[in-house]
């Protein structure tokens, strides 16, 4: 998904134990591939799966609900741990942290592509989402902690972000292919290699040394609880009704472990979420903007490939390829929002974004099953290339914001809701669709369209909102531009 991930972690040097005295030799490129590779499948593997969807749930079974965890059963985990993972690989050092990860996400995604059930293949994929991560902070600090010259790293952080944007960009047409020509499960098989060739490059990267960092374990426990408990009755309710007292105790779930959440982090020494953060108009703005862009994209997504397959039939490499006015500007989108939002500041760009975003959104909801493919298309790219545009606008807001020594945390937060808004878009795009979702029926539609006009909504909210709540950076920018023309 379309993302700018560039201050997970809090912008520190590297330790006098990282360096080597009296050397300016250059690290080479080892590194910096290795770290990009990390994004690269933590990335692609959010979006390749959600072509295989219709596959896989014919061939293990488990309706719509199993297809909703195998999608959300790594996003969920990803999302919630990515809170507590930059201090982490604080604590044990980068390398070794994105070590471990990288291992743990390639052995799990051969346990997925052998799985002989859909629940070993969700609990694989649940496991397999928490190493994502950790690897995912943990390659961006080996950047920030090989590359010492400050132009060098910035090079560096540009790459790493881009290749997120190529795995956004790949997942959908690489799903496709390999569903059709090799079947589902190279879907999964496909990290191997990758994962392989990434710890391979791993033994030549310069050790990291650990740092001292806090953690706040019952903040973590209950913010996951939280996030579980809300995505599972979402589920589940499409496929048995809300009042099913599975879903009931789901909603239960969300709700204490909720309040839980928020008293330890208001009482706690060091909250893995500050709450005093929200006090910050651009921070609460910027979370709920990275939660809604997420869940109108990454829900569209699941439901479109599950539309275009079941309702318009067409093949899984057609349908991966539908997914390319959406996903193949992004990378190109982002570079061109950055300076935007080196330019003028974030306001603009994410405002811009969010009501292209908003376009979309509400132009994808007008097709059918009888829409020609040349519509379908144009209907895609204004919410592809409004998603783009919103996320370095995300990170520039927070940036402007927050002082330095607290942007990294800030930004963490905001990418956890972002992915968090991923896992909630799944699910309430699967409970709208319900039933329908896996065979051509005509009920399918009229659920999608009303996923999508949800989806809508809420980035039509943070527009204003961001509207609102950005203004004084503008204010700002704009006094200082006439205090330097000022003779």
């Amino acid at each position: 998904m379309p993302s700018d991930r560039r201050r997970l972690l809090r912008p520190t040097g590297p330790s006098r134990a990282e360096q080597l005295p009296g050397s300016t030799a250059s690290p080479g490129p080892v590194p910096l591939l290795v770290a990009c590779l990390g994004f690269f499948v933590a990335t692609l593997d959010v979006n390749v799966v959600n072509v295989a969807l219709p596959r896989i749930a014919h061939d293990l079974g488990g309706g719509v609900a199993g297809a909703q965890w195998v999608a959300d059963g790594y996003t969920l985990p990803f999302a919630a741990l990515l809170l507590s993972a930059g201090a982490v690989a604080d604590r044990v050092g980068a390398s070794r942290a994105f070590g471990a990860g990288l291992a743990a996400f390639t052995v799990l995604s051969a346990v997925c592509g052998l799985a002989p059930g859909a629940g070993t293949l969700i609990a694989a994929r649940a496991a397999q989402g928490c190493g994502a991560a950790l690897m995912l902070p943990a390659s961006l600090a080996l950047i920030r902690r090989t590359y010492t010259d400050p132009a060098a790293r910035a090079r560096g952080v540009a790459w790493w972000v881009a290749a997120s944007g190529v795995g956004v960009a790949a997942g959908p047409v690489t799903g496709g292919l390999l569903t059709q020509g090799l079947g589902w499960r190279w879907v999964f098989f496909l990290n191997v290699p990758l994962g392989v060739a990434g710890l391979a490059g791993l033994r030549v990267v310069r050790r990291s040394a650990p740092r001292p960092a806090p953690l706040d374990p019952a903040g973590q426990a209950a913010a996951v609880v939280a996030s579980a408990g809300l995505v599972f009755a979402m589920i589940e309710g499409g496929a048995h009704g809300f009042r099913a007292p599975g879903v009931v105790a789901g909603l239960v779930a969300f709700a204490v472990a909720g309040g839980v959440f928020l008293t330890v982090e208001a009482r706690g020494r060091h909250p893995v979420v500050p709450l005093g953060l929200f006090r910050t108009p651009a921070v609460a703005v910027c979370t709920a903007a990275g939660f809604a862009l997420n869940l109108g994209f990454y829900g569209s997504v699941f439901v479109l490939g599950l539309f275009f397959q079941t309702q318009r039939g067409d093949s899984p490499v057609v349908s991966g390829l539908m997914f390319l006015p959406m996903t193949g500007l992004i990378a190109v989108v982002n570079v061109l929002a950055g300076r935007l939002t080196a330019r003028h500041g974030p306001r603009r760009p994410l405002i811009g974004g969010q009501l292209l975003l908003v376009a979309g959104l509400l132009a994808v909801s007008a097709v059918g099953p009888g829409t020609g493919t040349a519509w379908v298309l144009a209907a895609l790219v204004p919410l592809g290339v409004g998603a783009a545009f919103c996320a370095p606008a995300l990170t520039g807001a927070i940036l402007e914001a927050i002082p330095p020594e607290r942007a990294g945390l800030a930004s963490g937060i905001v990418n956890s809701a972002r992915q968090l808004g991923g896992a909630v878009g799944v699910a309430l795009s699967g409970a709208c669709a319900g039933a329908h979702a896996l065979r051509a029926d005509p009920g399918f539609v009229p659920g999608m369209r009303w996923f999508l006009l949800i989806a809508a909504c809420l980035p039509a909210l943070t527009a204003t909102a961001a509207a609102l709540a950005l203004r004084d950076g503008d204010r700002r920018r704009s006094a200082i531009r006439e205090t330097r023309a000022t003779p």
